[in-house]
C-alpha cells in the first residue's frame, strides 16, 4: 500500500451525514447467497492480475511468477501486465479487462493480484459481475485488493480470500495457512504463531483481549483505508451480523482515528457481532510529532470498545510476512479471550 494514503484523502465532514443516510440502502445484496469458489489443486492455472500500482520493475514480476510456480501452480499474465499510466498499473478499463477475462478463462482455475498500492477501486465500474458469478473461482490478495474483496462478495456472492499477493514474501507460515485454507479445504482454526525473538517469552504475534466473549458471524474485512473509502458506494456488503477485521499501514493514528469515526457515523460498526484488529505496521506514534497522540489503542477503546461485542488485537492479518489466509464471507466464531477465530466450514468447495 505504499503511498496510498496520498491518493485516499479522507471523506470531508460536510458528507458524512449524507452517507450515514444512505449506507444501508447502498450496500449491495447477492441473490444467491454465499458461493464458494472450487478449490486450488497442484497444476492448476492462476491468472496473474494487476489491478493497483504499476510495476515498474520487470524483475518484480519474474518474482512474482517463481513464488506462485514454488507453489505448484502454472501462471498465466494479464495482456496488461506491464502497462502503466503514471503509479497505476494501465488504464482502468484495461486492468479491469484483465479480470474478467481470467474469470471467463475455462482453464484458469484461480486469480492472484500481483501487488497491492492503490487503484483496485477505480476498476468497479469496468467489472462484468455476471461473468464473475457464471464462473466462481478463487481470487486471493490484500492490501489494495480489499476494494476487489468488498465488491466481488457483495454483487456475486462469491467468496474471496485476503491472503499473499503475488509479490508477497511467502514464508514458510504464509504458504502453510495458503494450502490449508485454499487447496485442502480445512475449516482452520487462527492461532497466532508466537514469534519469542530470541527471548524467553514471545514478544511478536502476541494477542490482547478488549471486550471479552465469543461470536459467530460471517468473516468480513481487510484494509481499513480501502474499505472505508467504499461507504456510500454499491460496493459495500451488507456488515449486519458480521465479524469485521480490520487491518493498516502506515497510517497516522489520527488518519485510523477518522476512518473508524468515518464507519461508525455510517452507522456500519453498529451491525457487527465482532471484531478483530489485525496488524497496522508503521502506525505507531512518531517521536516528537507524535506527541500527545492516542494509540491505536485508545482509539479501538473509543470506538470499539462501547460497542459491547468480543474484540482482540494483534492477528496476524496485515502488511507482515506471516499472514492468514482469510475468506470473505465464510461463517466463523471467534473468542476475544483466547485471541483466536475457527471457520465453522470450508471456504472452497
Amino acid at each position: 500500500m505504499t503511498h496510498r494514503r496520498d491518493f485516499l484523502l479522507g471523506t470531508g465532514a460536510a458528507t458524512l451525514a449524507a452517507l450515514a443516510s444512505t449506507a444501508s440502502d447502498a450496500a449491495a445484496q447477492p441473490k444467491g447467497g454465499v458461493v464458494k469458489p472450487p478449490r486450488l489443486k497442484p497444476g492448476d492455472t492462476l491468472g496473474l492480475i494487476h489491478p493497483a500500482s504499476a510495476t515498474f520493475d520487470k524483475m518484480e514480476l519474474d518474482i512474482a511468477l517463481d513464488n506462485l510456480k514454488a507453489l505448484g501452480f502454472n501462471v498465466k499474465t494479464g495482456a496488461h501486465a506491464l502497462d502503466r499510466h503514471g503509479y497505476l498499473a494501465g488504464q482502468d478499463a484495461d486492468r479491469a479487462a484483465d479480470i474478467n477475462t481470467f474469470f471467463a478463462d475455462k482453464n484458469v482455475q484461480g486469480i492472484c493480484a500481483m501487488r497491492g498500492g492503490w487503484g483496485a477501486a477505480r476498476t468497479l465500474p469496468y467489472l462484468n459481475f455476471e461473468t464473475i458469478a457464471r464462473n466462481p473461482k478463487v481470487l486471493f490478495g490484500f492490501s489494495d485488493i480489499t476494494a476487489l474483496h468488498m465488491a466481488i462478495p457483495a454483487k456475486t456472492g462469491l467468496v474471496t480470500f485476503h491472503a499473499p499477493v503475488g509479490i508477497s514474501a511467502w514464508t514458510e507460515i504464509s504458504v502453510g495457512w495458503f494450502k490449508r485454507v485454499l487447496m485442502e479445504g480445512e475449516a482452520a482454526a487462527y492461532v497466532n504463531e508466537p514469534d519469542y525473538k530470541g527471548r524467553i517469552a514471545p514478544v511478536g504475534n502476541r494477542t490482547r483481549t478488549i471486550t471479552p466473549g465469543k461470536a459467530e458471524g460471517r468473516l468480513i474485512g481487510g484494509n481499513l483505508t480501502v474499505l472505508a473509502h467504499l461507504i456510500g458506494t454499491p460496493y459495500l456488503p451488507d456488515f449486519a451480523g458480521k465479524i469485521l477485521f480490520l487491518e493498516d499501514v502506515d497510517e497516522g493514528i489520527y488518519r485510523i482515528d477518522r476512518m473508524l469515526t468515518h464507519m461508525k457515523l455510517a452507522g456500519l460498526l453498529s451491525k457487527i457481532k465482532g471484531f478483530i484488529w489485525g496488524q497496522c505496521s508503521g502506525c505507531e506514534p512518531s517521536s516528537g510529532v507524535g506527541y500527545g497522540s492516542l494509540t491505536i489503542e485508545e482509539v479501538l477503546d473509543d470506538h470499539i470498545k462501547p460497542l459491547g461485542v468480543p474484540t482482540y488485537r494483534g492477528a496476524m492479518i496485515g502488511h507482515i510476512d506471516k499472514q492468514f489466509t482469510v475468506p470473505e464471507g465464510i461463517l466463523a466464531e471467534m473468542d476475544a479471550d483466547l485471541g483466536t477465530f475457527r471457520l465453522l466450514e470450508s471456504a472452497v468447495a
